[in-house]
């Protein structure tokens, strides 16, 4: 949870391709296999959670921003990168998420000038 999605309650599924992931991300590949686990229905701790704030099954939604351009939606995300690499490697088609409304200028402030190279 983050301080832009603490207050949102609504979670929404979206198709993991849908979601834009530009900025490379680095890993810690025994918290990807302590999420895969959880995935699978046995929760096991990682160096960042506990066993005790740990769903069986389920990870904690991911922060997307939504971009409205031109009658079309893109979405980014930023963080989770650890939660998408255990998604991708259990094959789960749909990534628990909060949404966040954005506009292309403030998604300029992480993506700079290369912010028009992901719109059509």
């Amino acid at each position: 949870m983050s301080i832009q999605t603490s207050g949102n309650k609504q979670i929404d599924y979206l198709p993991i391709e849908q979601i834009l992931r530009p900025i490379p991300p680095v890993l810690d590949y025994c918290k990807i296999d302590a999420m895969v686990s959880t995935l699978n229905g046995v929760p096991k701790e990682s160096s960042t959670c506990k066993l005790e704030n740990i769903t069986a099954g389920e990870l904690p939604p991911v922060d997307v921003l939504c971009v409205s351009d031109k009658g079309k939606k893109y979405y980014f995300a930023f963080g989770g990168c650890h939660r998408f690499q255990a998604y991708e490697k259990t094959k789960t088609a749909k990534v628990r998420c909060k949404i966040v409304p954005c506009t292309k200028s403030m998604l300029k402030i992480y993506l700079g000038s290369s912010v028009d190279n992901f719109f059509e």
